[in-house]
C-alpha cells in the first residue's frame, strides 16, 4: 500500500440553467486533499469553511475513503489528511462532489488503484445522491450525466476555449437540502417542453460555438423561478449580467453563486452583478475562473 498521496479536484458548476441534476462543468478553482499513513491521526483544514469543516461530526473524505477500503476488504488505516479548501461550500459550486470525490481517488490511490473510474465514479454518485457535479469533477470540462436502469452514463461537451466564468458569490449560503425542499413535486407539460428544449439549445451552442444562443438557452422554469423564493435578489442579479454583456446566466448548481459566462467584458459584468446584489441589500463578491478542461488530479 502507498504512504502517501495528494489529490487536486476542481469545482463544478451544475444545471447551467435548464439541466437540472445532468449538467455541470469542471472549473479552474481547485481544492487539494493531502492524505498519508500516520501514527498521529488528524485531519488539517486550510481555506474556505476551515472552521465549519474542521469542526464538522462527519468529515465526507474520510467516509468516502472508508468506503473504498470497505468495498475491497481492507481494514481502514490511521492517517493525516490535509484539506487544502478553495471552493466555497454550500455555495452550488460542488465542494461535497469535490470531497467525496477526493476521498474515495485518494483511497484508491493508496490501495494501489483496485477499482476502476467507472467504479469510483459510481460510488461518487452514492455518496452525493446525483450524477451531475460528480461525472464534472472526475471527468472535468462539460459533462452530461444519465441515470438509466443499467447504471450511470457521461459524456463531454466540447466548449469553446475562450469561455469565461464570471461567478457571483453571496456571504449567505444555500445549502441543497433547502433549495431541493422548495422544489414542485410535479411540473406541467409546459414546463417539461421549455425545459428540454433550452437543455438541448444549451448543449448544441457549447459545442458548436453559437454562443449567440446563451442567453435563451440557460433560461429555465423547473428549479429557479422555485428558488428565488429564498433567494429573492436572483432575477435582479440576472438582468445586471445580461445588461452588462454576459452571453448568458443562471444559478449554479442549488445556489447561492450565480452564474454568468462570456467571452470578454468579464470585470464589468462582475462589478455589475455585486452592485445588483447590494441594491438589494445582500453582501457578495465576484470572481472570474474560466473550465476546466481537467478533472481530479493524482500525484504522489
Amino acid at each position: 500500500m502507498r504512504e502517501r498521496v495528494r489529490v487536486t479536484v476542481p469545482a463544478t458548476t451544475a444545471n447551467l440553467g435548464p439541466g437540472f441534476d445532468c449538467l455541470a462543468v469542471a472549473l479552474q478553482i481547485y481544492s487539494t486533499f493531502t492524505a498519508e499513513m500516520s501514527d498521529h491521526p488528524q485531519v488539517i483544514v486550510m481555506g474556505e469553511g476551515a472552521e465549519a469543516i474542521q469542526s464538522a461530526s462527519d468529515n465526507l473524505v474520510l467516509r468516502a475513503m472508508q468506503l473504498v477500503f470497505d468495498q475491497v476488504g481492507r481494514p481502514f488505516p490511521a492517517l493525516s489528511l490535509t484539506i487544502d479548501n478553495r471552493i466555497p461550500i454550500a455555495r452550488g459550486l460542488g465542494s461535497s462532489a469535490a470531497a467525496a470525490v477526493a476521498g474515495l481517488v485518494a483511497a484508491n490511490a493508496l490501495l494501489g488503484d483496485p477499482l476502476n473510474q467507472d467504479q469510483i465514479a459510481l460510488l461518487a454518485c452514492e455518496l452525493e445522491g446525483h450524477p451531475d457535479n460528480v461525472g464534472a469533477a472526475i471527468f472535468g470540462g462539460c459533462v452530461v450525466s444519465v441515470v438509466d436502469g443499467h447504471g450511470l452514463l457521461w459524456a463531454q461537451v466540447p466548449m469553446p476555449e475562450d469561455l469565461r466564468a464570471v461567478l457571483l458569490i453571496p456571504e449567505f449560503a444555500m445549502p441543497t437540502q433547502e433549495a431541493r425542499s422548495v422544489l414542485p413535486a410535479q411540473v406541467g407539460r409546459d414546463v417539461a417542453i421549455y425545459n428540454i428544449a433550452r437543455a438541448s439549445l444549451l448543449v448544441a451552442s457549447l459545442a458548436t460555438g453559437q454562443l449567440q444562443h446563451l442567453r435563451t438557452a440557460m433560461q429555465d422554469q423547473l428549479h429557479q423561478p422555485s428558488r428565488q423564493t429564498i433567494f429573492p435578489a436572483m432575477s435582479a442579479i440576472f438582468d445586471a449580467a445580461l445588461e452588462s454583456g454576459a452571453l448568458g446566466v443562471a444559478l449554479s448548481g442549488a445556489g447561492s453563486t450565480i452564474l454568468a459566462l462570456t467571452r470578454e467584458r468579464e470585470e464589468e459584468i462582475g462589478a455589475a452583478m455585486v452592485a445588483a446584489a447590494e441594491t438589494q441589500g445582500l453582501q457578495a463578491r465576484s470572481a472570474t475562473t474560466r473550465p476546466s478542461v481537467g478533472g481530479v488530479q493524482i500525484e504522489f
